[in-house]
């Protein structure tokens, strides 16, 4: 019998879309190249949440419209028990506070063209 699969929590703006900051509640950005091959090659080995702000309905009428909800597996604004976060505005926290203040104050986006 093969194990329960890892639970991957998997952010949609910044990550599987072309967001670049300018949030509208009622448009989800166009995906980004690449994404349909990624979570085939994610999924195989784990389970994916989609972890948004957004609306769940239309996360999943986005994940609809570019064939992806296969790949998943809920969409959830809940941070819940997962192996992994995986998000375009976050910093893994290492165990040194004196680290993670100089990463906190020092952030910048990737999309905005910045080096973290």
């Amino acid at each position: 019998m093969r194990s329960k699969k890892k639970t991957i929590l998997l952010d949609l703006d910044g990550v599987l879309n072309e967001y670049q900051g300018d949030y509208n509640p009622l448009y989800i950005p166009s995906m980004r190249d690449g994404t349909v091959d990624f979570l085939k090659k994610l999924s195989k080995e784990y389970e994916i949440k989609l972890f948004t702000v957004r609306d769940k309905m239309l996360a999943w009428l986005w994940l609809i419209e570019n064939n992806l909800q296969t790949y998943i597996s809920e969409v959830t604004n809940v941070k819940e028990s997962a192996w992994l976060i995986v998000d375009d505005r976050c910093i893994c926290f290492d165990g040194e506070y004196n680290k993670l203040l100089d990463s906190i104050n020092n952030f910048k986006v990737w999309y905005k063209g910045e080096i973290n």
